[in-house]
Parts: structure tokens; sequence; C-alpha cells
């Protein structure tokens, strides 16, 4: 692999994978009942992009990244990876969700590099390519504290690291930035804007927040409310470097509007169903609905 994060410098495109979704079910049954959380959906997350995808909650987002991932297999349809069938998990896919999955006995360093511990790479590999990741996201100083002694956002930036390191085709990203504070978040979406756009990695990135969604994304995927399809794609054609004084911009408010009334009419959806999780979120958009009416 050329230009990898183990060189230190700028992924290639080839470096990286293009994920298909061809007539995707999946449902679950229990007890005598039967949900279908996606059906019959097609969806393509293209190599070099970060595509977001948004949806009120039970659209089946998270299922969606679990089956990428390859920890659940769909019911009908498949899912391939550059063409080749997914059926397990790989390194290749790798998942940082909204919980932290740090181990807390473990050092940074110990923590980030754990992966290519277990598949037995050399130690001199190992403590390049963790020190090349580790100055990467401004933890290399950090590399011998444990993460309780770590700030949410920094504990953020180990688990990044801990998938970057493996140098996957694909990062699967579930609502990372849940839980942190406004000011936290705002920094880590500045962070991964920038990383993203010195590497170049194809991202699948789950968020409810409708500004990030559009800051970090070449391309929208809203979702329906159950069953879980691809209700809309919205091409998100603001210009890189991304830059927050871009989220005041004629351009970004026309995307922002137009992407807060296809997920204001599923999460209407959802909340008439009985989703009682549903009904913050519509008044949240409600509430963002009629401030995108106002004067810039």
């Amino acid at each position: 692999m050329t230009n990898s994060a183990s060189g230190g410098g700028r992924h290639t495109p080839g470096d990286f994978g293009e994920v298909r979704l061809e007539g995707v079910s999946l449902i679950y049954e229990q007890e005598g009942e039967r949900l279908i959380a996606l059906e019959g959906l097609d969806f393509l997350v293209q190599k070099g992009k970060t595509t977001v995808l948004m949806g009120p909650t039970g659209c089946g987002k998270t299922v969606l990244i679990n089956l990428i991932a390859g920890y659940e297999q769909p019911t009908t349809g498949a899912v391939y990876l550059d063409g080749k069938p997914v059926r397990e998990p790989g390194r290749d896919r790798l998942v940082v969700f909204q919980e932290s999955a740090l181990f807390p006995w473990m050092t940074v360093h110990a923590n980030v590099t754990f992966g290519c511990q277990v598949q037995g790479m050399a130690e001199t590999e190992i403590k390049e390519k963790a020190k090349i990741i580790l100055k990467k996201v401004g933890l290399f100083d950090f590399r011998d504290k444990y993460p309780a002694q770590l700030s949410g956002g920094m504990q953020r930036r180990a688990e990044l690291a801990r998938a970057l390191i493996n140098e996957p085709k694909i990062m699967l990203m579930d609502e990372p930035f849940r839980g942190l504070d406004a000011m936290t978040r705002q920094l880590m979406q500045e962070f991964y804007v920038r990383l993203y756009e010195q590497e170049g990695h194809t991202n699948l990135f789950i968020t409810h927040e409708i500004d990030e969604a559009i800051f970090l994304a070449d391309r929208l995927a809203i979702m329906t409310f159950q069953p879980g399809k691809i209700k809309a794609e919205i091409e998100v054609d603001l210009p890189r470097p991304r830059s927050f004084k871009m989220m005041a911009t004629p351009q970004f408010m026309k995307i922002r509007a137009q992407a807060l009334d296809m997920l204001y009419e599923e999460a209407s959806k959802a909340l008439a169903a009985g989703r009682k999780s549903a009904f913050d979120l519509v008044g949240a958009l409600a509430t963002t609905k009629d401030s995108c009416q106002a004067p810039l």
C-alpha cells in the first residue's frame, strides 16, 4: 500500500473500499412478532467519500452499519465490499461506536496498538505505526496515560487512532461524538473533517445533528422510518477545506432546509407510530425549520 497512514502521507483512492448494498432486507422475528428493519434497500457508499446517514430513531441506521461491518447478515439481498460479499467482520471495516470502547486498564499506546498486537505484527513495526498515528491525532505526548486521565475529545481521538492504525478500507462511524459537550463536539467535528481531508478515507457516518452532517459530508443519505429504505440522497457540494464559517452561507442553508424537510416528515411518521423518542426530534426539527426561514 502506498501513501498510507503507516507512511504518514495521504492515502490514494485505490487504498479504500466501495460498499454496495443490493436489495437488502433484514427481518427480525421474536415471539410471534415480525419487525422489518430494512426492506429492499439499495445503497452505495462511494470510495474515498464521506457519506452521512440520517433518519429518525428506529429507521435502521445502526442495523445498516452492522450489516456492512459483518456483525449481522441480511435476510435477503447482499452487501459487497469492492465487489466481494461481506459475510463476517474484518479489519478492512472498522466501527467507532457511540460509547467509548477503550480498555480502561490499558494506556493510550496499548489501546491504539491492541489490534496490531492481536495480529502478531512485529514490535518494531507496531512502534513506528503507533508513533505516526498518535502524532497525527495529537496524542503522542499522552501515550502513557490511561483513558480516565483523558478528556472526552481525547478519548474519541484515541479511538480514531485505534481504527486508523489498522488501515481499514472504510470507517463506520456510529454517532461517535454523541455525549460530548457542545464545544468539544465542535472541536471534534473540525478535527475529523481535517483528518478526512488529509487522508481521504471512505466514511459512513451516522449522526442526528444536521449541521454536523452537512459540515462533514460529501453526500447525505436520508432514511425512511420503518421499514428502513433510502428516502433521498443529497450531494453536499460545498468546497473543501471546510470551515465553520460556511454554515452561514446561502448554499449551506439551502442544503440544510432541504434535508430538514425530509427528516421532519420521517420523524413525524415515527411519532405517529408511537415512538416516544421521536417526540423531541420532531420538536427540535420544527424549531430548526423555523430558524431556516430567518434571513441571514
